[in-house]
């Protein structure tokens, strides 16, 4: 996966995420949150190896060489 693979990836997620943040709560089913909580934890996780990639390449290395961290790494990390 390149760059513009995980932005094209990155765009489609938001879009889903903002489609389910406006809809009715009353429409939602039961899996209306936890589906949000997969979607930030996979945005997360394509922000991150693309920063790693640009990190990469911005040090002269392979940025195919970066790989996608564990959820519960990604999610770990502080601001």
């Amino acid at each position: 996966m390149d760059n513009q693979d995980l932005l094209e990836r990155i765009q489609s997620l938001v879009e889903e995420e903002h489609r389910l943040r406006d809809a009715n709560p009353e429409d939602a089913n039961g899996d209306h949150s936890a589906r949000l909580a997969q979607l930030e934890a996979q945005l997360d996780q394509c922000w991150d190896l693309l920063r790693q990639r640009r990190a990469k390449k911005d040090a002269g290395e392979n940025p195919d060489d970066a790989a996608a961290r564990p959820v519960n790494e990604v999610e770990g990390y502080r601001q």
